[in-house]
Order: structure tokens, then C-alpha cells, then sequence
């Protein structure tokens, strides 16, 4: 993968002795993805891996997830967003079962079959986070990776604040730190609040209505570029009511207007953050801002050229970077 390097100039707020905050610039260099041609890793990309069904039993639910590689690999959780499964992450735990990592990605919460309880507030992230750590428990992970796109991103950056100690390294894909969101959805000089117009319609209470009318052609128009099968698979999964209300629900439950908004705070286990030119819903100022919300060993990507779908659509070049990440930072045996 050829890597262009670009710099950036950030204002970060820091703190004097008697708590007085300060403002400070400092510089940050990036590294922004521009090729494919040569991913260092096409053997285990490429490698033919089987991928299982498996159910987890955590937190009072059953989650459906699939699973690849040993047993005994280093665990690397992946979590998928809206309106997803866990078949967002089919190459990714194909590739890293390949690599020797134990890869598991569950159906989460309100997708699972066995996991959607009724009331929306139970879709409270902090509820979702502990979700994932009731599911390292009973796998019998005590340290794990990280990765997860869109909401999963979410789930993930606040794991990586919850748990600490048991968070080996975070891969946060198209969503940035919660911090830096909102601080951009509340900067009226930002293009982040145009670019989220969209979730005040998803979290409506018509909102399943209109993503299946019209043999769901909303829910189809949100899948630019995804292969047609795929596309049928996900519109088939999602037009079970409960399920399309079960992921509608954590909009509703974290990002309607009544909702809580509580301050996320820094992230220290070494993160790597991916974003995409192409995303129409993240503004690029707003993937930036991140950084100034890691403490930990941090490192920023840019995708050319893909959208919103990076699991799916990122190919090597989000896979080479995910690997390079997790074998940066292996488990301690």
C-alpha cells in the first residue's frame, strides 16, 4: 500500500496548574491510503478460512454471531453499525482467521434474535458496551481487540473509556471520538450538523414505515455500492419489524432530543481511526478532531475514493491497516 503523508494544524484545549484552560497548536502528520496495488498481507487476506455460526450467551441475551480461526488466536471483537449484521465483517474475519486471530462478530443488540428487549432505553449505549464486555466474559477473553464501524465504532471508543485494562488496541471505522462529534454538531461554522440531518428522520416513530415502503426503497438507497446480493440479504434480515426497529432504537434511545449526551473523556489504548473522503454523513473536520481526544498512541487514515462503507468496500487497504494495528499491539500471553 503506497501512503501519502499530509499534515494538519490542531488547536487543543489543555490544562494549566490551577485548572485554567489553554489553548495550544499542535501539529499532526497523517498518513492517507492511496493505492492498493501491494497490501503486505494478501496471504492472509486471500486465504480460504471457514466462518461459523456460533451464539453467545451474555448480559441476560442470546446474540447470534459468527466466528473464524483458532481458539487459542489473540480475540478481536468486530462490531457493525446500521442498518448491518455482522456479514459487514465477512472478508475481515476470513482475513484475520487466517492471520491466527480468534475473530468474532456478533449480531448486537436489537439484531440479535435473541437480544431486543422492548423498551428503548434500553438501547442506551452504555448498555450496548456492556453487552460486548458480558460476551468477552463468557468467551473467556480477558484482553481483546477492538474494531468496529459506524455504531459499532461508538460501542467501541466507549468500551475502550469503560475498560481500560481489558481493550488491547481500538480500530474505530468511518466514526470518530463521541467528543469530537458533538463538539462539530454544535459548532455552527461546522458542516457536521448538515451532514447528520438525517438522524432526527431515523429516530422518528414513523420511521420503519418509511424505510420499507416502496418494497424498502430507502433502506435499499442506503447501500451505494454494496454488491445487489448483499443488498437483498440485508433488505430480507431487516424486513422483520423487529429487527428494523431493534437497530432504529438506538438512534432513539442516544441521539433524539431528549436524550443524554454525556461527555465521553480520552481514550489511551493505542487507536487507529479510518474515515473516508466519500462518507457524506462524517465531515472531514469532524474525523480530524478527533485526535485531540486520544492520549494514547494514535494513528489517523484516510480512504480516497470509498464511502461510508468500509468494511464491505474498503478492501486491502482497510485490511492492511487493521492488521498492521492489531500486530503493533499483540496480547500479552
Amino acid at each position: 500500500m503506497q501512503l501519502k503523508r499530509v499534515g494538519f494544524l490542531f488547536s487543543v484545549l489543555s490544562a494549566c496548574a490551577d485548572g485554567t484552560p489553554v489553548a495550544r497548536d499542535v501539529d499532526v502528520e497523517v498518513d492517507v491510503a492511496v493505492a492498493v496495488d501491494s497490501g503486505v498481507e494478501d496471504a492472509a487476506r486471500d486465504a480460504e478460512v471457514p466462518i461459523e455460526e456460533i451464539t453467545i450467551a451474555a448480559n441476560g441475551f442470546v446474540f447470534d454471531a459468527r466466528a473464524a480461526g483458532p481458539l487459542t488466536g489473540e480475540p478481536v471483537f468486530l462490531l457493525h453499525g446500521f442498518p448491518q449484521t455482522s456479514r459487514a465483517f465477512l472478508a475481515q474475519l476470513s482475513m484475520l482467521g487466517a492471520a491466527g486471530y480468534r475473530a468474532v462478530a456478533p449480531d448486537q443488540r436489537g439484531y440479535s434474535k435473541g437480544a431486543r428487549p422492548a423498551e428503548v432505553s434500553a438501547y442506551a449505549i452504555v448498555n450496548l458496551a456492556q453487552d460486548l464486555l458480558a460476551m468477552a466474559s463468557t468467551l473467556g477473553f480477558s484482553r481483546f481487540h477492538l474494531v468496529g464501524h459506524d455504531w459499532g465504532a461508538s460501542v467501541a471508543w466507549l468500551t475502550s473509556v469503560l475498560a481500560r485494562d481489558r481493550v488491547q488496541s481500538l480500530t474505530a471505522l468511518s466514526i470518530p471520538h463521541a467528543d469530537a462529534f458533538f463538539r462539530a454538531l454544535n459548532d455552527p461554522s461546522s458542516c457536521q450538523a448538515e451532514a447528520s440531518r438525517y438522524i432526527a428522520t431515523f429516530a422518528a416513530q414513523e420511521a420503519e414505515a418509511m424505510f420499507l415502503a416502496a418494497d424498502a426503497a430507502f433502506l435499499r438507497s442506503l447501500y451505494a455500492d454494496i454488491p445487489k446480493d448483499e443488498v437483498e440479504r440485508s433488505v430480507a434480515f431487516f424486513r422483520d419489524g423487529a429487527a428494523l426497529t431493534g437497530g432504529l432504537n438506538w438512534y432513539r434511545a442516544n441521539l433524539s432530543s431528549g436524550s443524554a449526551r454525556p461527555m465521553l473523556g480520552p481514550v489511551n489504548v493505542p487507536t487507529l481511526y479510518v474515515w473516508s473522503d466519500g462518507d457524506i454523513s462524517l465531515c472531514r473536520e469532524t474525523a480530524e478532531l478527533t485526535a485531540q481526544y486520544v492520549t494514547g498512541p494514535y494513528r489517523f487514515e484516510v480512504i480516497e475514493g470509498v464511502n461510508h462503507w468500509l468494511p464491505e468496500l474498503g478492501g486491502a487497504r482497510v485490511d492492511d491497516l487493521l492488521l498492521t494495528h492489531l500486530r503493533s499491539y499483540p496480547v500479552a500471553r
